[in-house]
């Protein structure tokens, strides 16, 4: 919960236009694996663990069982929730200027739930309290298939795309930190060439080795927790199957105590809530690979 009390607007005086906020990245899972409709609660999904083979029939042969053994796998809900308290006052600005930072509470919000999507997906975090979320089993990070930090780049990445291959999966995609993106941007030849040269100063990586790329902190789980010490996702990111099950309108919040800060009329205050019920599933953990420091 995050609370904007009169140090953070202060009130009656105007309010600006815009709020200042530090740039916080999204998500790199809606980035690289695009969401799909899904019906609330668990749902199964089928898959085969082993695929049926076709066969040659001889004329007036007889047909074999082609085989394929199915299984599934269950997408669980996960609700995710801000809370944002603010004076009261803020009502009191004309329409223009309340509308406006409704707006920007609101972007705020929206940047924390997708940052919560991967910090569930790849980390099993809780943004809140940077620890681990009792109600997430399993997580991207989860995966056998590892690679060390060993100061190039490149071939980390390369090695990380093989053992995802050598796994059965064609990689698409890759998720970098910002320091690693960084890192590789500025990776140059012994004669002082750069390495990358299409690749800017901005650490905004868009593709990589043929792979789509995106790039957040949310990798590394910082600042919300400490730092996981994941650099990057190398994987087939069709495997992560996700969606949004319930979009809940932004709330305004007017009575009572709905975060146990206290109640809002005695404390002149109103709040600001958004909520989102996020499903996901992930098919095979083998088909990703990470990038890390040594622990």
């Amino acid at each position: 919960m995050t609370v904007l009390a009169t140090t953070g607007i202060t009130l009656p005086k105007n309010i600006a236009a815009g709020m200042w906020s530090k740039a916080q990245s999204g998500s790199v899972v809606a980035a690289l694996s695009g969401a799909e409709p899904m019906q609330f609660g668990e749902v199964d999904i089928m898959t085969f663990d082993a695929p049926p083979r076709a066969e040659y029939v001889a004329e007036g042969g007889d047909k074999s069982s082609s085989g394929g053994t199915f299984g599934s796998k269950t997408v669980v809900p996960h609700k995710a929730q801000v809370t944002m308290r603010f004076n009261q006052e803020v009502k009191w600005a004309d329409d223009d200027y309340q509308l406006g930072v409704l707006r920007t509470l609101a972007a705020a919000g929206g940047v924390a739930l997708a940052r919560a999507l991967d910090l569930g997906v790849i980390h099993r975090i809780n943004p809140l309290t940077g620890l681990a979320a009792a109600s997430i089993t399993g997580k991207l990070n989860d995966t056998t298939n590892r690679v060390e930090v060993a100061g190039a780049a490149d071939l980390e990445v390369e090695a990380a795309a093989g053992l995802v291959i050598g796994d059965g999966f064609t990689p698409n995609g890759v998720a970098f930190d910002p320091g690693y993106a960084w890192t590789i941007s500025i990776a140059r030849y012994e004669d002082g060439r750069k390495k990358f040269p299409e690749l800017g100063y901005d650490v905004n990586i868009s593709n990589f080795g043929g792979l789509r790329a995106s790039v957040s902190n949310t990798v590394s789980g910082v600042p919300e927790a400490t730092d996981t010490k994941l650099r990057g996702i190398v994987g087939d990111w069709t495997t992560v199957r996700w969606g949004v099950q319930r979009r809940v309108p932004i709330e305004m919040i007017e009575f009572g105590d709905p975060d146990g800060q206290g109640d809002l009329k005695r404390k002149n205050q109103i709040a600001l809530r958004l909520e989102v019920v996020y499903g996901w599933a992930f098919m095979d953990l083998n088909a990703f690979a990470a990038i890390e420091d040594a622990v």
